[in-house]
């Protein structure tokens, strides 16, 4: 039997529409996203297919030049930008399944709907997002076998959305995360006030009990090494927000805060969003 193995794509963050740009910047940019390969000999499975039409078709091309047969599109979580762009992976590997953990797939569907699609994707990224409109099944038994090795979805509730989950290979000692875990990016929070924070800290526990060698984030710089480290700065990073969110005068305070403890991660837009968010 081959060894499984694995690697990453990191599409470059891309500018998006908006007119709601934190002090300073005159540009609004979208995060780094990656994509991960999990693969044997022949065989290989995908997690998460990207967002727009051209990455999704970039992401297709590195994939083919990989030599291997997608059979298995898996979605770590219900986030267009993580899943929209699977029809043009679909049209390089017909043959894949686009699959998530149960409650993933039962939140997917919104983002087609009027308040995500037409509310905020199309607006964010006019002309560049598929038509076709592909949600992916549950993946009822939570496992995907790839070359007789088993791949194990871990269902992780709410992180940086409602019903999110990780992919686990135990025989690489990899988790990809999802958005569970950021790497050098500041993260999304707009969708964890009340007790989003919470759970999103609990999520962490149950990915750090699984003693992982190596974590994928959902956000990150290419070529930033995929440690289990960033588990614990993710959890440090939701700390000092909410820290800083108890004693912080109005967002315009809170988002200066952060920026004095993390003034180099990327894309300052995502922390003004997550703290108009959490003190509106």
């Amino acid at each position: 039997m081959t060894a499984l193995a694995y690697t990453v794509h990191v599409a470059p963050s891309k500018p998006a529409v908006s007119d709601d740009l934190p002090p300073g910047e005159d540009q609004r940019m979208w995060s780094p996203t990656s994509s991960t390969l999990i693969y044997g000999e022949r065989d290989a499975v995908l997690v998460d297919p990207l967002l727009t039409v051209d990455e999704s078709r970039r992401l297709a091309d590195w994939v083919a030049a990989q030599g291997k047969n997608v059979t298995t599109i898996f979605v770590t979580h219900a986030h267009g930008d993580h899943f929209f762009g699977a029809p043009a992976v679909l049209d390089r590997f017909p043959q894949a399944r686009l699959v998530a953990a149960p409650d993933v797939a039962a939140h997917a569907g919104a983002q087609w709907g009027a308040a995500w699609f037409d509310g905020f994707w199309q607006p964010r990224f006019p002309d560049q997002l598929p038509d076709r409109h592909l949600v992916p099944e549950p993946l009822s038994d939570g496992r995907i076998d790839l070359e007789g090795e088993q791949l194990r979805a871990i269902e992780l509730g709410h992180t940086d959305t409602d019903g999110t989950s990780a992919l686990h290979v135990p025989t690489l000692g990899l988790v990809v995360a999802g958005d569970a875990v950021y790497g050098d990016v500041h993260l999304y929070l707009g969708e964890a006030k009340g007790d989003g924070t919470e759970h999103w800290l609990r999520a962490l526990d149950v990915i750090e009990a699984l003693r992982p060698s190596a974590v994928v984030s959902g956000h990150k710089r290419d070529g930033d090494p995929d440690s289990p480290d960033d588990v614990g700065r993710t959890r440090r990073y939701i700390e000092d927000f909410t820290a800083a969110a108890a004693t912080a005068n109005d967002h315009t305070d809170l988002y200066t805060s952060m920026l004095r403890l993390y003034p180099d991660r990327v894309n300052r837009g995502v922390l003004w969003n997550s703290a108009k968010t959490a003190l509106s």
